[in-house]
């Protein structure tokens, strides 16, 4: 390797530092960066149950790091606290002292417990006993247990507990009895139960329970505020109700993070669907990587991190509210539009006519849709007409994450139910979906589905669908390739591209790729599919020293790609190389970036922009100018190992003139963006870029890239837009 590199888990913590940022932007409204801060906590979340774990276990085990950096394990642990130390302070400075009040000063008030006035203090007992009090399940927890039975990211409360005279001495003559029944002295018996002896501690845990909701709503003298409280500030107000007998003397609230970076042995378990069902029920039994806890007793510290095996390092002090994640609950509260972003609505694609079948569209031209901007729906459509339509033969299709109620698993059990042929990969190693891809597995099985649970050692990554009919002149196939999952929720949240085609060349292609992931089928050979593990990389390399040699040969070259990820040392150190031959490197790189950009002689002729904005940038395109004949490919995949040869990913060229300069134009929004973007430097830091500064546009309308976004599609479907087509629609019944 040559490099240099920025360390993978860093430039994680740093994207998380940029969500963050959004929360501190104070242009941004007060719910909005509320939600960004339940992100931040999210994110978080997953980044110690999956990238600490797998770094704390090669410390433990003293595995040689696999850093392109030369940084130890050790090292990054300590980087990695430091860092995230630091964002976690910043995030509870941004949302006690600026986000709370500023609520409250717009009639929506988180109320502390020792604010309560006397009306709300009598609310909360009698909430407490009708409708917390019968779910609660306290748990005994003596000094010295694992307390293996903390659910993993579950919050809970702790509590140290004195007995009264009447109660210590009961629970000296249970712990006698049950002593001589087991025929020891009553002096060991008296040793037996310590705790009623000595001065070891008395612990119990409750679970907050995930049952309840989070938020609760208190009365107050205004009618036109609204106050609120954290369930678990009622339920450590009032938990000397669940302990009749003993005072407690010390509370706190914590939350324990385990590994859940594992999965299945695939050589060794026959039962794949039963091994990951055992894999789903350890992660919540898993070794802690971290412990979050509140500010106050330091006995319970120590008693909790003693017994959960961690080092003080792994421990995380914090301030009231503890879980963050679910600020989600605060932030969709009815009402308060004042304090959100205006709405954008998804609005449909000109390209594809409401009143006619969707087959119909796409035989007129290459369709691409950029969500959420454009609707969803024609991938919906695509699925429902192909269920119902008697002229479908088959339907083939790739699944990795779907929503809770998903109307393209109905539309497939309908399509299998109608006689169609319909089959379908579900992925069932897509990490925290496991147990709903397991159960949408099982239930299109009894639909009469063709069923493939996956690739052994491989996740399917790709985002494919492959719809064949009988037409008038023969069998016609008809595709649906995107970058994002087949999921109409987060269709609504992320920044996405599909492309939908009858293209005979693209079809043929993409029908072999399914036949070699459901059967027995070779590799195949494609033209203009790019399939991962086993020709993307090399093809995208290809891609980069086309422009080189361009360069060096004395014309120009330019590459820009927009992807989530970048951290693949081959291609960042091939992307070096084409900038030492002079070509231009725009990357619009969402999260992790391990190449540095702007190194004289290395890298000087690239530069990187990440924008973090109310939608999550999701899709990865990529455009290479080819000395004027340009090229430009979507993929499904980032330029990461794990995707270019741990994952079966595809990516696919946008052969339609008039789409193409359409990407181009979007991809050359997020180099424009001055409002929402942030820029790499050199020395590895992140700079936001500010309206009229730092190289920015000194003059004009400072640009937000999905506002503009947003804006062309609204134009263009309004006929603010020139077009650029014109045709007559013809009416006529959709062929045989």
């Amino acid at each position: 390797m040559s490099g240099p590199y920025i360390n993978r888990e860093l430039s994680w913590i740093e994207f998380n530092g940029r969500v963050l940022s959004e929360a501190e932007n104070a242009q941004v409204p007060l719910l909005e960066r509320l939600k960004f801060l339940s992100i931040v906590a999210s994110n978080f979340d997953e980044f110690f149950m999956v990238r600490v774990a797998t770094v704390k276990r090669q410390h433990t085990l003293n595995k040689a790091s696999t850093c392109p950096t030369g940084m130890s394990p050790k090292d990054q642990l300590t980087a990695i606290r430091a860092r995230v130390t630091e964002l976690s302070e910043r995030t509870y400075r941004v949302l006690l002292d600026d986000i709370f009040p500023a609520l409250a000063e717009n009639r929506l008030v988180r109320v502390r417990r020792d604010e309560w006035d006397s009306e709300q203090q009598s609310f909360v007992k009698r909430f407490f006993r009708e409708r917390v009090f019968p779910v609660l399940t306290p748990v005994r927890a003596m000094e010295g247990d694992s307390l293996s039975a903390v659910g993993n990211l579950r919050l809970h409360a702790a509590f140290l507990l004195e007995p009264s005279p009447e109660a210590r001495a009961e629970s000296v003559g249970l712990a006698a009895a049950s002593a001589i029944s087991e025929t020891t002295t009553p002096a060991d018996a008296e040793r037996t139960d310590g705790r009623t002896t000595s001065d070891e501690p008395l612990m119990a845990i409750v679970q907050v329970p995930p049952s309840l909701e989070r938020v609760v709503y208190l009365p107050t003298t205004d009618a036109d505020v609204v106050a609120f409280t954290f369930l678990e500030q009622v339920i450590l107000s009032e938990a000397y109700q669940l302990f009749p007998g003993f005072s407690v003397t010390e509370q706190c609230l914590f939350r324990v993070t385990r590994d859940a970076d594992f999965g299945v042995d695939e050589e060794r378990d026959e039962d794949f669907v039963e091994a990951m069902e055992q894999v789903i029920e350890t992660r919540d039994r898993s070794d802690v990587v971290r412990l979050n806890i509140n500010r106050g007793s330091q006995r319970l510290r120590r008693i909790l991190t003693d017994a959960l095996l961690l080092e003080e390092d792994e421990v995380y002090e914090s301030a009231d509210p503890l879980e963050l994640r679910n600020l989600m609950d605060v932030v969709s509260i009815d009402g308060f539009a004042e304090l959100r972003d205006p709405p954008w609505k998804s609005m449909p694609s000109p390209w594809v006519e409401e009143d006619e079948a969707i087959w119909d569209s796409i035989r007129k031209r290459d369709i691409l849709l950029h969500h959420p901007y454009e609707s969803f729906d024609p991938v919906v459509r695509m699925v429902q007409e192909a269920a119902d339509d008697p002229q479908t033969l088959a339907i083939k299709m790739t699944l990795y994450r779907t929503s809770g109620n998903s109307p393209i698993i109905k539309a497939l059990e309908r399509a299998a139910e109608n006689g169609k042929q319909v089959s379908v990969l579900v992925e069932l190693k897509a990490r925290f979906d496991e147990e709903r891809n397991i159960g949408w597995a099982q239930r299109l099985e009894r639909a009469g589905v063709i069923v493939v649970y996956g690739i052994a050692r491989l996740k399917v990554h790709a985002k494919a669908m492959l719809i064949i009919r009988r037409e008038r002149h023969g069998v016609r196939r008809y595709v649906h390739l995107g970058t994002g999952n087949y999921n109409d929720k987060t269709a609504k949240l992320y920044t996405d591209l599909g492309l939908m085609s009858c293209d005979d060349t693209l079809c043929y292609e993409v029908g072999r790729f399914f036949n070699a992931i459901t059967g027995y089928s070779v590799i195949p050979g494609l033209q203009k599919l790019a399939m991962a593990p086993v020709g993307m990389k090399r093809r995208i390399i290809e891609l980069i020293r086309r422009e080189a040699s361009r360069a060096q040969g004395g014309g120009s070259g330019l590459i820009i790609a927009k992807m989530n990820s970048l951290a693949d040392p081959e291609v960042i150190d091939v992307l070096y190389e084409a900038s030492r031959a002079g070509v231009e490197i725009r990357l619009n790189v969402r999260g992790i970036c391990m190449l540095v950009p702007g190194i004289a002689g290395v890298s000087e002729t690239i530069s990187v922009v990440s924008v973090v904005d109310r939608y999550l940038e999701h899709s990865r395109a990529f455009y290479f100018e080819n000395g004027g004949s340009a090229e430009v490919y979507l993929a499904s995949a980032d330029w990461m190992p794990r995707n270019l040869e741990k994952r079966v990913e595809l990516m696919f060229p946008v052969e339609n003139p008039d789409i193409r300069r359409r990407l181009r134009r979007i991809l050359d929004l997020f180099f424009q963006d001055d409002t929402k973007a942030h820029r790499l430097l050199s020395d590895g830091t992140w700079h936001r870029i500010d309206a009229g500064a730092d190289g920015a546009a000194a003059v004009g309308e400072a640009v937000r890239a999905q506002e503009a976004a947003y804006r062309r599609i609204r134009d263009r479907l309004s006929g603010d837009e020139p077009q650029n087509r014109q045709e007559f629609k013809v009416r006529r019944k959709p062929p045989k």
